[in-house]
C-alpha cells in the first residue's frame, strides 16, 4: 500500500479530549489566526505504525503522554486542505480520539478549549440553545426556501427535520453532530463554507447579517478540523450506550455525582438523577470501595470504581443512548 506519493501526503489528526470541573475540553493549537487539532504528517521511516505516528506527533506538540486512543475515520476530500486548492499534494487525514485528564500543557500555542465553543448547538445541559431559534432555524428555513425544484425543497426540509427536529422542537438526536455540521456547511452558514468558497474561486457576498450569522455558530477552525471535532463527539455519544468510554476522564476513584456530571458533559444533555443511578447499578458498571469525601456542605458523598470485569462479562457495556430534551420548555 502506498502511503506518501508526489500528489498524496498521509496527515494524522488527535482529537484529544478531557472534562474539567464539568466542562467538555479538547486539545487546540493556535496557528497564527486559526485554530487547530493536533496534527502533522505520518513518517513511514519515523513512525512503526499510524497510532504510533500519532502520539509522537502529540507528544511533540503538547508534550501529552496518551493511554486511550481509538482510530476515527479518514477524511480525503478534494481542497479540504487549502494547500491542494494552490497547487499541492492531495491531504489525506487519519483522526484519532483520546481520552485524557487535563494536564499543564508546555508552550503558548496549545490550550485547551470547550468543544461547545466550536458547536454551540450541541449544549443542552440549560435547555435548548438560543442560537438554534434565534439563528439556525431562520436561517435554514430560508435556505429551504431557495431550493428552485419542490423535490429538491423537500429534500432540504427533511434533513432539517431529521437532523434539528422540527421548528422550535423540543429535543435532537444527540448522535447526528455530524450530520448536523454538514447541513450548515452545505448551506453556507458556517464560516468554513464561506472560506472554502473564497479560496476556490466563488466568494460569496459578504454582508454584516451573515458575518453576524458565522460569529453566533462558534469558533471556526483550520482546514475542515470542525467537521472531524464534530465527528469525534458524534461518535463519542454513541458509544456512551455501549462503551464505557466515560471512565477514561474520570480519576480511579469518584463519586456518582461526578460520573453524572462527565456523562452529561459528553452528551450535551441533562441526566434525571435516580434514573441515571438505576441505570449504572443495573448495568454493574461501578463498586463501592468503601470511603466517603466532602462534596460543598452536605454530607459526604460515597466514592466508587469502575469495575473493569464487566467488560470479560458483557457483551455491551455502558450507560444509555443520550436524549437532548429541553426540560425548561
Amino acid at each position: 500500500m502506498t502511503i506518501q506519493t508526489a500528489d498524496t501526503v498521509i496527515n494524522l489528526i488527535g482529537v484529544i479530549v478531557a472534562v474539567t470541573d464539568e466542562v467538555p475540553r479538547v486539545l487546540v493549537v493556535d496557528q497564527g489566526e486559526q485554530t487547530a487539532l493536533p496534527n502533522g504528517l505520518f513518517r513511514p521511516s519515523q513512525h512503526d505504525s499510524l497510532e504510533n505516528g500519532l502520539r509522537h506527533l502529540v507528544e511533540a506538540q503538547t508534550g501529552l503522554d496518551l493511554f486511550y486512543v481509538e482510530q476515527l475515520y479518514t477524511f480525503g476530500n478534494r481542497y479540504r486542505d487549502p494547500t491542494e486548492i494552490a497547487g499541492g499534494p492531495r491531504v489525506v487525514s487519519i483522526a484519532y480520539i483520546a481520552l485524557t485528564r487535563e494536564d499543564t500543557l508546555p508552550g503558548e500555542n496549545v490550550r485547551w478549549a470547550n468543544w461547545y465553543g466550536f458547536l454551540p448547538w450541541e449544549d443542552w445541559r440549560g435547555g435548548r440553545p438560543k442560537v438554534i431559534e434565534e439563528t439556525i432555524e431562520p436561517a435554514l428555513h430560508s435556505w429551504v426556501r431557495q431550493a428552485q425544484q419542490s423535490r429538491r425543497q423537500k429534500n432540504r426540509r427533511e434533513r432539517l427535520q431529521v437532523t434539528f427536529g422540527e421548528r422550535r422542537s423540543a429535543e435532537m438526536d444527540a448522535v447526528l453532530v455530524l450530520e448536523r455540521f454538514e447541513l450548515l456547511y452545505e448551506a453556507g452558514i458556517v464560516d468554513e463554507a464561506r472560506r472554502d468558497k473564497q479560496a476556490l474561486g466563488d466568494p460569496p457576498e459578504v454582508t454584516a447579517e451573515n458575518r453576524a450569522l458565522e460569529e453566533d455558530l462558534g469558533t471556526p477552525m483550520a482546514s475542515d478540523h470542525r467537521r472531524v471535532l464534530a465527528t469525534a463527539l458524534g461518535r463519542l455519544r454513541g458509544k456512551l450506550a455501549y462503551r464505557p468510554v466515560v471512565f477514561e476522564l474520570l480519576p480511579g476513584e469518584f463519586t456518582l455525582l461526578q460520573l453524572q456530571r462527565v456523562s452529561e458533559a459528553l452528551s450535551g444533555a441533562k441526566i434525571h438523577k435516580q434514573n441515571f443511578r438505576r441505570l449504572v447499578a443495573n448495568a454493574d458498571l461501578v463498586e463501592p470501595i468503601g470511603r466517603t469525601t466532602a462534596v460543598g456542605r452536605g454530607r459526604p458523598a460515597e466514592l466508587f470504581r469502575f469495575r473493569r470485569e464487566v467488560l470479560g462479562e458483557k457483551l455491551t457495556v455502558g450507560l444509555s443512548r443520550p436524549k437532548m430534551r429541553d426540560e425548561y420548555s
